[in-house]
């Protein structure tokens, strides 16, 4: 396989996997474990949810800008 092909691929690749981890972890302490529902009244773990849910936001969309920000120089 060519390796700009292999690059290109490589790159979607993590993309997905970067993105259902980090989706799977936000989903599984957000609502599985219940931290992202306020229920009368604002809780110190929800707090602490949305902060985290805010930095590792920025984290990720800092992880694909990492990723993508370099062209593959394909052959014409």
């Amino acid at each position: 396989m060519d390796p700009e092909v292999m690059a290109f691929l490589n790159r979607i690749s993590r993309t997905i996997g970067f993105t259902l981890l980090w989706m799977g972890l936000n989903s599984t302490l957000g609502i599985m474990l219940g931290y992202a529902f306020v229920a009368a009244d604002w809780q110190w773990y929800n707090y602490l949810y949305y902060f985290f849910l805010l930095l590792s936001s920025a984290g990720y969309f800092f992880l694909l800008y990492k990723i993508w920000k370099d062209p593959i120089k394909f052959p014409h």
